[in-house]
């Protein structure tokens, strides 16, 4: 085979191996950790004894055979950057366990404190194609959405559908009728779920402490409700959440909870305030004289969370929570097709989205047009659907930050980086003064770059795996 017969990809490969920095670029993505997207910086730092003006350390760029230093994306979706979203799965793992059984800052007394995994859904804004877990008689999954004497749409649609689907069929999350689902719906309770649940968890502490028979000030000295969540698109485009739920004494997990506090208390009490909590927005067909209540839909979960063997009468396990949770923290819209970036109206035209999330994705739009709903950004949020939170949030004792497992993370590497480079580590407790000075030059790689680094993810990840280092502790 001649050169010139090869796919250009594969040329382009060659040409990049073949080139005299091959090796040092190769040990700057490896240790990136094969990142699909480094960000490439010029600059430099020192590290300074605040006391003393030793210099302990020192980087720059003008003396690094490349010229330039190669960070990690830092992206937490998968479907952009593979390596990262995993070091941010296992961070979200490593952040929701400590809440549950103790580590990192947590004291293990705190796997005796009621908690609860809870699954919030948003009501139905009409028929979609759904993938049924159920099996019928005939030992095969239900179908779709079967209807005797199914009626038709004013649409002249009729609302049935007898095919069984299978779970990633583009059709799975799609309306029945595009023309009968309630879009505006759909896309309001996206962009207000965030402050559905900051209206629930205050109205949630309320009721504990009504269902408690104390008064709300006298259940503020003795309890704390902490709490941990993810947000999770269905299939269908709409948000909902998964969530755990604990109880501590005043002081956070250090201290106990009252004692007549317990999963079954938890339950009770939040399937109440989801009946009860809503919120009011203008009504889409009539903005300017009605208004539309916004609420969670009927479909409540909630599983107490235990450590005892005995899971007869139902319950999970803390590990199973945090892996479950983990594994949904680096999905985005992936289900609904939707690229997991900024989208003009423009856009639209090319990018050949499915029916129903194009319709989605064009609500956002039109109802950004309106005053009434200016203030939501909906056009800046159209990728997501709408939805303008975080995709995880936690209130602030339920356990340890990203932000500290990322510092362990970065001490843990830099002694590595001293010790290999034959450096005596720095003292923890020793002042120092670090002066930094970084210029952001580009992103990405270049063409014929992206399989040599998939390769390289691939070595990295089955290395992981035979040395025990990588046990799928965040995988589903």
């Amino acid at each position: 085979m001649n050169w010139s017969d090869l796919p250009e990809e594969i040329r382009a490969m060659a040409r990049r191996a073949a080139m005299p920095d091959y090796a040092l670029w190769e040990q700057k993505i490896r240790a990136t950790g094969a990142c699909a997207h480094p960000i490439r910086m010029r600059g430099g730092r020192t590290v300074v004894d605040a006391e003393t003006g030793e210099l302990l350390d020192s980087y720059n760029t003008d003396d690094d055979p490349l010229g330039y230093l190669l960070i990690p994306c830092g992206n937490r979706r998968a479907q952009v950057c593979p390596s990262c979203s995993k070091v941010y799965r296992d961070d979200t793992y490593q952040l929701m366990l400590a809440g549950l059984v103790g580590g990192k800052g947590v004291p293990d007394t705190v796997s005796g404190h009621p908690a609860v995994f809870a699954t919030l859904t948003a009501p139905s804004f009409g028929p979609v194609h759904t993938v049924h877990r159920e099996t019928g008689r005939d030992g095969l999954p239900v179908r779709c959405h079967v209807r005797r004497n199914a009626a038709t749409c004013r649409h002249g649609v009729v609302m049935c559908c007898t095919q069984r689907h299978e779970k990633g069929e583009q059709i799975v999350g799609q309306a029945l009728c595009l023309d009968c689902y309630d879009y505006p719906g759909a896309v309001l309770f996206n962009a207000h779920a965030g402050d559905l649940w900051r209206r629930l968890t205050v109205y949630f502490r309320r009721e504990l402490a009504a269902t408690a028979g104390v008064s709300r000030t006298a259940f503020a000295k003795v309890a704390r409700v902490s709490f941990a969540k993810v947000a999770e698109y269905q299939a269908r485009g709409v948000i909902h959440f998964h969530a755990v739920i604990r109880i501590d004494g005043l002081d956070g997990p250090d201290t106990p909870p009252p004692g007549w506090t317990d999963a079954g208390l938890i339950d009770g009490c939040l399937r109440r305030v989801v009946k009860a909590v809503s919120i009011d927005v203008p009504d889409p067909k009539k903005p300017d004289t009605r208004m539309r209540a916004l609420r969670f839909g009927g479909q409540v979960d909630v599983q107490p969370i235990t450590e005892s063997e005995e899971l007869d009468r139902g319950g999970l396990k803390s590990r199973t929570v945090a892996n479950y949770i983990a594994k949904y923290v680096t999905k985005s819209t992936e289900d609904t097709h939707t690229p997991p970036r900024r989208i003009q109206r423009r856009d639209l035209d090319v990018l050949h989205l499915p029916p129903h999330t194009e319709r989605m994705i064009r609500t956002c739009f039109e109802l950004a047009d309106h005053p009434a709903y200016r203030e939501l950004l909906l056009d800046k949020w159209a990728h997501m659907l709408g939805y303008r939170g975080h995709v995880t949030t936690k209130s602030r004792t339920y356990s340890t930050t990203y932000g500290e497992i990322r510092g362990e993370r970065r001490s843990y590497r830099e002694a590595e980086r001293r010790d290999r480079q034959g450096l005596p580590p720095i003292d923890e407790d020793r002042a120092v003064i670090v002066e930094a000075e970084w210029t952001f030059v580009c992103a990405g790689l270049a063409y014929g770059e992206a399989p040599i680094v998939d390769a390289i993810r691939r070595t990295q990840q089955a290395a992981r795996i035979c040395d025990g280092k990588d046990d799928g502790a965040a995988a589903a």
